[in-house]
Protein backbone atom coordinates (compact mmCIF):
# COMPACT_ATOMS: atom_id res chain seq x y z
CA UNK A 1 0.00 0.00 0.00
CA UNK A 2 1.28 3.66 -0.90
CA UNK A 3 0.68 6.25 0.54
CA UNK A 4 -2.56 7.68 -1.68
CA UNK A 5 -3.96 4.20 -1.24
CA UNK A 6 -3.35 4.94 2.60
CA UNK A 7 -4.85 8.25 2.83
CA UNK A 8 -7.75 7.42 0.65
CA UNK A 9 -8.45 4.61 3.15
CA UNK A 10 -8.53 7.11 5.74
CA UNK A 11 -10.64 9.58 3.67
CA UNK A 12 -13.22 6.46 3.51
CA UNK A 13 -13.03 6.14 7.35
CA UNK A 14 -13.27 9.91 8.60
CA UNK A 15 -17.07 9.61 8.06
CA UNK A 16 -19.12 8.59 11.09
CA UNK A 17 -21.68 6.43 8.98
CA UNK A 18 -18.32 4.87 6.76
CA UNK A 19 -16.58 4.05 10.22
CA UNK A 20 -19.77 2.42 12.07
CA UNK A 21 -20.17 -0.21 8.59
CA UNK A 22 -16.61 -0.96 8.95
CA UNK A 23 -16.15 -2.08 11.93
CA UNK A 24 -19.81 -3.93 12.14
CA UNK A 25 -18.59 -5.42 9.11
CA UNK A 26 -15.14 -6.70 11.51
CA UNK A 27 -17.73 -8.00 13.82
CA UNK A 28 -19.73 -10.08 11.43
CA UNK A 29 -16.64 -11.74 9.87
CA UNK A 30 -16.94 -14.17 7.54
CA UNK A 31 -20.90 -14.60 7.08
CA UNK A 32 -20.83 -11.18 6.23
CA UNK A 33 -24.28 -8.89 6.56
CA UNK A 34 -26.65 -7.44 3.67
CA UNK A 35 -26.71 -3.87 2.53
CA UNK A 36 -30.84 -4.11 4.09
CA UNK A 37 -28.66 -5.74 7.25
CA UNK A 38 -26.20 -2.95 7.63
CA UNK A 39 -28.80 -0.19 6.88
CA UNK A 40 -31.32 -1.56 9.60
CA UNK A 41 -28.53 -2.21 11.91
CA UNK A 42 -27.03 1.36 11.80
CA UNK A 43 -30.16 2.85 10.89
CA UNK A 44 -29.14 4.50 7.46
CA UNK A 45 -31.62 4.70 4.34
CA UNK A 46 -30.80 2.70 1.54
CA UNK A 47 -29.60 5.33 -1.03
CA UNK A 48 -27.23 6.84 1.83
CA UNK A 49 -26.41 3.61 3.06
CA UNK A 50 -25.03 2.28 -1.24
CA UNK A 51 -23.24 5.47 -1.69
CA UNK A 52 -21.28 4.79 1.70
CA UNK A 53 -20.33 1.12 1.13
CA UNK A 54 -19.29 2.29 -2.51
CA UNK A 55 -17.15 4.76 -0.82
CA UNK A 56 -16.05 1.75 1.01
CA UNK A 57 -15.28 -0.73 -1.78
CA UNK A 58 -13.10 2.37 -3.59
CA UNK A 59 -11.30 2.27 -0.63
CA UNK A 60 -10.58 -1.76 -0.85
CA UNK A 61 -11.92 -2.12 3.10
CA UNK A 62 -14.86 -4.26 2.00
CA UNK A 63 -15.70 -6.57 -0.65
CA UNK A 64 -19.17 -7.35 -1.63
CA UNK A 65 -20.26 -10.72 -3.72
CA UNK A 66 -23.90 -11.13 -5.02
CA UNK A 67 -26.26 -13.76 -3.94
CA UNK A 68 -29.04 -13.56 -6.09
CA UNK A 69 -31.33 -10.50 -5.75
CA UNK A 70 -28.77 -9.34 -2.78
CA UNK A 71 -25.41 -7.95 -2.46
CA UNK A 72 -23.57 -9.41 1.08
CA UNK A 73 -20.62 -7.01 2.31
CA UNK A 74 -17.59 -7.90 4.21
CA UNK A 75 -14.91 -6.64 5.87
CA UNK A 76 -11.63 -7.11 3.08
CA UNK A 77 -9.06 -8.50 5.48
CA UNK A 78 -6.44 -8.23 3.01
CA UNK A 79 -6.65 -4.14 2.67
CA UNK A 80 -7.19 -3.66 5.79
CA UNK A 81 -3.87 -5.78 6.63
CA UNK A 82 -2.51 -3.51 4.12
CA UNK A 83 -3.32 -0.13 6.03
CA UNK A 84 -2.28 -1.51 9.54
CA UNK A 85 0.86 -2.88 7.93
CA UNK A 86 1.38 1.11 6.02
CA UNK A 87 0.97 2.22 9.48
CA UNK A 88 3.45 -0.79 11.48
CA UNK A 89 6.18 -0.53 8.59
CA UNK A 90 8.25 1.30 10.81
CA UNK A 91 7.11 0.54 14.09
CA UNK A 92 9.13 1.67 17.50
CA UNK A 93 12.54 2.54 15.59
CA UNK A 94 13.62 -0.62 14.49
CA UNK A 95 12.65 -2.16 17.69
CA UNK A 96 10.00 -4.44 16.73
CA UNK A 97 9.46 -6.04 20.13
CA UNK A 98 8.03 -2.99 21.03
CA UNK A 99 4.94 -2.95 18.81
CA UNK A 100 4.45 -6.55 20.62
CA UNK A 101 1.71 -4.53 22.98
CA UNK A 102 0.21 -3.04 20.05
CA UNK A 103 -0.48 -6.39 18.05
CA UNK A 104 -1.44 -8.36 21.16
CA UNK A 105 -4.33 -6.11 21.55
CA UNK A 106 -5.64 -5.93 18.09
CA UNK A 107 -5.11 -9.54 17.37
CA UNK A 108 -8.63 -12.06 17.64
CA UNK A 109 -8.51 -14.25 20.95
CA UNK A 110 -10.96 -17.19 20.97
CA UNK A 111 -12.80 -17.41 24.26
Amino acid sequence: MDINDALGAFGALSQKTRLDVFRLLIKAGPAGMSAGDIGEALGVRQNTMSANLSVLLQAGLVRNEREGRIIRYFADLDGTRQLLTFLMADCCGGHPELCAQVMETIACHKS
